[in-house]
């Protein structure tokens, strides 16, 4: 590879972001190469610059944004001086992109079919209205949708965050493109679909030479799929070079906090019905954070588990889907007949493959979907038998995190006025009451208090997940249903956020219904498991048990998926 020529090269780039107050630096001198081929892994804290590198290289960022010095010099082309129409010209063709945001990417009001066509044809990939629907169906089933063919007339919405996810990355590798940038392109899917996907990757950088730039938070995924990694902490890159001897060896003291975050399933419950000898503080952004060592510092309580705080009894849900042909509608049973219950003070993970029901269950608790039938018990009671008053107040115990930040933050509310919404709706406390509780949640999931006057657009995906997390605990509720709570977040802040689940859980006797595809964070924050395949549970335990001796095929298959699992990181 060295003897090659690199198809991009990065010399102390440098961008700013124009404010009030001046020229804000986001990046200052990076240099790297990237040859044909080659994955390069950039990891680092959520606003450390790695997507502001990535977009500075195509033109993409935001428009008080600017490229300040230095050069990237593309295929011999210097991108830094092109025409606007020329970049144009190199986007989706050359240089294809797998943006962070699946939801905020896609246009919900045009069916997927339509979006993934109109890129093809922008592309010159393929012409006439036949050819053009038999490339984006194989697009699609490229990135793991497998039915694509019955679901190109559906829209946005009516997909699972997984699945939308896919459909971005088949739109990035619908023009065949020299260079891949993939910002968190698996960070919304579950460990299979994921090891397929970037199976995928690989095909196509083997077969095709296309170069890749991985933009992630899991380092066990960069250490297993990377063969060069770039470490960046506040705009610089603090650490670099391969990513196996980077990774298990970590020089940089920045890079060992990175690595001694991560949970694996090798660690231990953080609790679970626990009694501590001395309270353990949450690490500051700067400070280091370790969940092996934090584990080890909590004992567990001989207590028996508490009444049940949730109860799912048989419970179905069918939706009634159009029919490819436009004709008719088929029925689809998203959750069939599940029954599981989660006792008070603890947590029950539900993990399985996107489009598993898992999201689906949880919409069914919150009332935000009616079930077809069976029983949904809170506390002991049916929902069915509440008044709308009486599940209002409900509401106020039972407080979500939804999967998606950027959809379920409103965009023209500052995150002060967001966190202090269901306050408001519940009338609890004054105005200074809610601003004295807005500064407290907004510590608590370690956010400056000055993000309280700004809005969405102006955080990172991270940043906005923890707003997500402080709107849910504004209120102090009973029950937290948390929906892929700490998929957008890296390594370090993602283990302040299971600390600070841990601690409120310990504190004020929290139930949790955690839904999420990364096995590695179920091992540190779960007490129970519900493995869930096409709406149906497979396996049901403790955790210790699902994890020691899976029972299920489909449970050892998760398992085996998950990404740098036979790979020691060091510390």
């Amino acid at each position: 590879m060295t003897d090659a020529q690199p198809l991009l090269q990065v010399r102390g780039l440098e961008v700013g972001f124009r404010t009030p107050d001046g020229m804000v630096p986001a990046v200052r001198g990076v240099d790297f190469d990237i040859y044909p081929g080659e994955t390069l892994a950039i990891v680092g804290e959520s606003g450390s610059g790695k997507s502001t590198t990535a977009h500075a290289i195509i033109n993409l960022l935001a428009g008080n944004g600017r490229v300040t010095g230095g050069s990237v010099i593309f295929d011999g082309i210097e991108l830094t001086k092109v025409s606007k129409r020329e970049m144009e010209s190199i986007r989706g063709r050359r240089i294809g992109l797998v943006p962070q945001d699946p939801m905020q990417s896609l246009n919900p009001v045009w069916n997927i079919g339509f979006q993934v066509e109109e890129t093809i044809r922008a592309n010159g990939v393929a012409s006439g209205k036949r050819e053009v629907r038999k490339r984006a169906i194989e697009v699609l089933r490229e990135a793991g949708l497998q039915d694509a063919d019955s679901r190109l007339g559906q829209y946005p919405h009516q997909f699972s965050g997984g699945m939308r996810q896919r459909v971005l990355i088949g739109i990035a590798l619908s023009g065949n493109p020299q260079l891949l940038i993939a910002d968190e392109p698996t960070s919304a899917l579950d460990v299979t679909v994921q090891r397929r996907i970037l199976d995928h990757l690989d095909t196509l950088t083997t077969q095709h030479q296309t170069a890749m730039i991985l933009i992630t938070h899991d380092l066990g995924l960069a250490a297993e799929r990377a063969e060069n990694i770039i470490v960046m902490n506040r705009g610089t890159i603090v650490e670099a070079g391969p990513a196996l001897e980077i990774l298990q060896d970590p020089r940089h003291p920045y890079t060992q906090r990175l690595v001694g975050a991560a949970p694996s399933l090798a660690s231990k419950r953080i609790q679970s019905a626990v009694v501590r000898d001395e309270p353990i503080e949450l690490a500051s952004p700067s400070e280091s954070l370790d969940l092996g060592h934090a584990a080890e510092r909590v004992q567990h309580a001989s207590a028996e588990a508490g009444a049940p705080a949730i109860e799912f009894r048989n419970v179905t849900k069918v939706f009634s889907l159009r029919k490819p042909s436009g004709f008719g509608r088929t029925d689809f049973a998203a959750v069939d007949d599940v029954s599981f219950s989660v006792a008070r003070g603890t947590t029950l993970a539900l993990v399985g493959e996107s489009g598993s029901g898992k999201s689906t269950a949880a919409k069914l608790l919150l009332r935000l979907e009616e079930k077809t039938a069976g029983s949904i018990l809170v506390g002991g009671t049916d929902t069915d038998t509440l008044s709308r008053r009486q599940i209002f107040d409900l509401r106020r115990t039972m407080q979500p995190v939804f999967q998606d930040p950027y959809a379920s933050l409103d965009p023209l509310r500052n995150i002060g006025n967001t966190i202090a919404e269901p306050l408001v709706v519940h009338k609890v406390g004054d105005s200074a009451s809610r601003r004295a509780r807005v500064l407290e949640v907004l510590d608590q999931v370690s956010l400056p208090t000055s993000v309280a006057t700004r809005y969405p657009n102006e955080l990172s995906g991270g940043q906005r997940q923890r707003v997500a997390i402080a709107r849910a605990l504004a209120l102090k509720p009973d029950i937290v249903v948390l929906d892929e709570a700490v998929s957008a977040l890296d390594v370090l802040v993602q283990a302040q956020v299971l600390n600070l689940l841990a601690d409120l859980q310990a504190e004020l006797g929290l139930t949790y219904l955690f839904i999420t595809h990364d096995l590695a964070v179920v091992r540190v924050i779960a007490d129970h498991v519900c493995v869930m395949r096409q709406g149906r549970i497979v396996e049901a335990a403790t955790v210790d048990e699902v994890f020691e001796h899976p029972k299920d095929d489909y449970t050892r298959e998760l398992l085996e998926a998950i990404p740098g699992r036979s790979i020691a990181l060091g510390a």
